[in-house]
């Protein structure tokens, strides 16, 4: 047997090895050595490894280093919310204090860095956690605080969201030491969730949002046991919790990144397409709306807000985070490479921006377009106010606890088992993978790479002896022309799937495989968003390089928060070549080692240089937020001059989404004033209030044609308003307001006002304007209003809706 084996070997040598490109892994045929999901349970093509089977390496591995060195290794020094002594996590009976999520969402980060690490110092302190959460179960099977048993946040029903967060380092414990007790304990606590009245079952807030994370857990422990009561479980997760397949039912920035995959959790036990459908259009549907900016997410500083949608509207840290485990199951779940495609878009851009470069702090929002973090408070341009912008590992409670399971879960997810007992490379980042495939046999490949800032991918096979299996490579969706080469020789590529390669052959020791993923420059443009431009090289979108400067601001010695501001300018618009954009920058590689810390400025791999012109006009708002841009081609005198672009993560102050220089009749110019902020009363994300400043006037009352702003029909007899912003005083004596009425005949439509009145900020609270020449409500024109003059940053229309609901087509307000 061993000389056919052998003599298979020898004519592969000289065979023409080939590939076939395929859209998903397979879902047919088993894996005999790892759990996926089991019947009646829709296959799934990729499934997880156990803890430590994969094992970064490189600036990868160093990511968790200096996570354990950073803030969130030393929470326990930090946060008064993991602090042993008296937490409500610790105590047999679940009494004490800080039992919400915040222990859940560290120990989630912290046990599985620890783990990769192997630092003795967290193993330990996190499994003495853990301990005490397992001991923690009372004998109706819940488990941890007492205060969410009770539903002390929760108005009386059992909050079931922070335990939601706990089973996911408990489960990591037991994929690394086969702990027992930790299945009982999860089939204790998935029957005291059967036993709870429907009514109080996941009926609102955090667990009713975010019942995707609890139907994981229930699925996962389906899969290690079979027992099939979990499936009525599972059906009952999904009825109760919110409605993401219908509806989007919180505009809140991590409930999105986090929940809006659940109909495709559900997916795998219905069956039914049209489940995962409808979370692939709740996410199309985010980033139509909020996400028209470079980086892979969506502005959403809070809560996604009709009407801001540029590139200076922000993202939670949270939400990084989130939206990579999500990407990461989907991709498990459909074999779509895809959402492997966008995990790294968002790891590689965003995520890293979110800390400081050696992980001691962090910020709560980072924005596409941000160039200056520091303390003061950025509202209204950002929904929160306070800081939100500065680093600082005291501050930012849930991202500060939540951050660390970023880099681990994309460790882990690097490698995953296919059907066929095979193995696939799904994320791409140096490491060393330990599986066993075929009939048993453990095969260990290491990857070297400098990916994402390289375009190659080495991988080094050893196996004790010849074996048989598909090796399946993910083929990134921006790569055109992929190729791979074993041992030297090019391996053909057949068939008309998108994603995937496979390589099935017969694996010797030594074999080595090469991956060539040739990235290209492209230029995005954003024209939903001014027509501005983001710049692109394979997986790396690219910032421009902004000088830094490093302010220590609060904290401590040891643990310093810190601010950053440009000392470069930074208010540039790309020059282009029209006929051929990508043809404008030349890549400049550094000739060194990549670094272990590649993103960060100073070490930054790669560059793009290209040309530009300053705008003069484009300014810091007052608080020190980015100036919002304007409509491209964009009109300066300015000279053209040299600059450099780095790779978007490599950048804590960026510009990544620019406007574009233009000297043609279609050219804009920039306006010496900040654009204004509009708000609403009630608004519609389908319906922004930005339009009424649209410049856009309608042919009349009921033009359908034309963008108009409205409340609620439902909100009959209601006082709305609608009130713009400025960020520099202006004096106004004068209003005009083209009203819209859809006519008495359609009986859903809008009507005129019941009554309307302006009033305005004095600095202090809102008055009616003096000496008004009335208030009429015309139809098929504009009803203009003068009054006494002020001088305000903030005026508002205040409007007493009729029957039915009330829209404006256009607001001016002269000067």
């Amino acid at each position: 047997m061993k000389v056919l084996i052998g003599f298979a070997c020898v004519l592969c040598a000289f065979a023409q090895e080939s590939a076939r490109l395929v859209d998903s892994p397979p879902r047919t045929g088993v894996n005999g050595h790892y759990t996926g999901n089991r019947a009646p349970l829709l296959a799934n093509p990729l499934i997880k490894l156990p803890i430590g089977a994969v094992k970064p390496a490189g600036y990868l591995r160093h990511q968790l280093e200096l996570t354990a060195a950073g803030f969130s290794g030393h929470l326990s020094e930090i946060s008064e919310f993991c602090k042993m002594e008296g937490n409500a996590w610790t105590t047999p009976d679940g009494s004490g204090h800080w039992g919400w999520e915040e222990v859940p969402y560290w120990l989630r980060g912290y046990y599985n860095t620890g783990y990769l690490t192997g630092d003795k110092r967290i193993l330990a302190e996190a499994n003495m956690w853990l301990d005490r959460v397992l001991a923690s179960q009372q004998a109706n099977g819940y488990f941890g605080s007492r205060s969410n048993m009770l539903g002390e946040r929760t108005r009386g029903v059992p909050d079931l969201w922070p335990n939601m967060v706990m089973l996911f380092p408990l489960r990591s414990r037991y994929e690394a030491t086969g702990d027992k007790r930790i299945l009982d304990f999860m089939k204790k606590y998935f029957r005291y969730q059967m036993s709870l009245p429907l009514d109080k079952y996941l009926p609102a807030s955090w667990q009713h949002w975010r019942a995707g994370d609890n139907l994981d857990s229930i699925y996962w422990l389906y899969n290690q046991t079979g027992e099939s009561w979990l499936l009525d479980l599972a059906r009952v997760n999904h009825e109760r919790a919110a409605n993401w397949i219908s509806d989007i039912p919180t505009w809140h920035v991590v409930n999105i990144a986090e929940c809006f995959r659940e109909p495709a959790q559900y997916y795998q036990q219905t069956k039914d397409v049209r489940y995962l459908r409808a979370s692939e259009r709740v996410w199309d549907t985010i980033r139509g709306l909020y996400g028209q900016v470079p980086g892979g997410m969506y502005g959403a500083d809070e809560n996604a807000r009709p009407g801001f949608t540029g590139p200076r509207q922000a993202t939670e840290t949270c939400a990084f985070v989130e939206f990579m485990f999500s990407g990461e199951m989907l991709t498990s779940i459909t074999g779509d490479s895809k959402w492997a495609d966008r995990v790294e878009e968002v790891a590689f851009n965003s995520f890293p921006a979110s800390m400081t470069a050696d992980l001691k702090g962090l910020h709560y929002l980072t924005a596409p377009n941000q160039v200056r973090l520091d303390r003061a408070d950025k509202s209204p341009m950002i929904q929160n106010g306070g800081d939100m912008f500065s680093y600082n590992p005291y501050q930012y409670r849930c991202c500060q606890h939540n951050v660390a399971f970023g880099w681990p879960y994309f460790a882990e997810h690097l490698w995953m088992a296919t059907r066929g007992n095979g193995i696939a490379a799904v994320l791409y980042a140096p490491s060393e993978v330990t599986a066993k495939v075929a009939g048993g046999t453990a095969v260990r490949i290491t990857e070297t790479t400098g990916y994402p800032f390289d375009e190659v991918v080495h991988l080094a096979i050893s196996t004790p002896q010849p074996v048989h299996f598909p090796l399946t490579l993910r083929i990134p969706g921006w790569c055109e022309k992929p190729a791979i080469s074993i041992n030297g020789n090019a391996v053909a590529l057949h068939g008309s799937g998108k994603g995937w390669a496979v390589v099935e052959r017969t694996w010797a020791e030594g074999d080595k495989l090469t991956i060539r993923l040739p990235a290209t420059i492209s230029v995005t443009q954003w024209t939903k968003n001014r027509n501005t431009v983001s710049v692109n090289r394979g997986p790396l979108t690219y910032s421009l390089r902004i000088g830094e400067r490093w302010v220590n601001q609060g904290g401590t010695e040891k643990w310093p928060g810190r601010e950053v501001y440009a000392t470069t300018p930074w208010n540039y618009a790309l020059v282009l070549d029209k006929a051929n954009p990508a043809g404008s920058f030349e890549l400049v590689k550094k000739r060194v080692p990549l670094a272990l810390q590649p993103f960060a400025l100073e070490t930054a791999p790669l560059l793009l240089r290209a040309k530009g012109r300053r705008i003069p006009q484009w300014k810091e708002e007052r608080n020190g937020m980015v100036g919002e841009v304007q409509m491209s081609p964009v009109r300066t005198s300015q000279p053209e001059e040299r600059i450099d672009l780095i790779p978007m993560g490599c950048a804590r102050l960026r510009i990544s989404a620019f406007p574009v220089f233009g000297d043609g009749p279609e050219a804009h110019t920039w306006s010496e004033r900040q654009p204004p902020i509009l708000l609403a009363s009630n608004a519609s994300h389908y319906n922004p209030p930005t339009v009424v400043i649209d410049g856009v006037t309608p042919r009349n009352s009921a033009d359908r044609n034309t963008p108009r702003f409205s409340w609620p029909v439902e909100r009959q007899s209601a006082t709305e308003w609608l009130e713009i912003q400025w960020s520099e005083p202006r004096r106004i004596a004068r209003t005009e307001v083209y009203w819209a009425d859809d006519g008495s005949e359609q009986r859903s439509g809008v009507r005129l006002p019941a009554a309307w009145k302006v009033v305005w900020w004095d600095g202090a609270a809102w008055r009616d304007v003096s000496g008004s020449s009335g208030y009429e409500s015309r139809v098929d024109g504009f009803s203009v209003v003068s009054f006494s003059p002020v001088e305000t940053t903030r005026l508002r229309l205040e409007v007493k809706t009729a029957a039915g609901g009330v829209g404006i087509y256009e607001w001016r307000i002269p000067d």
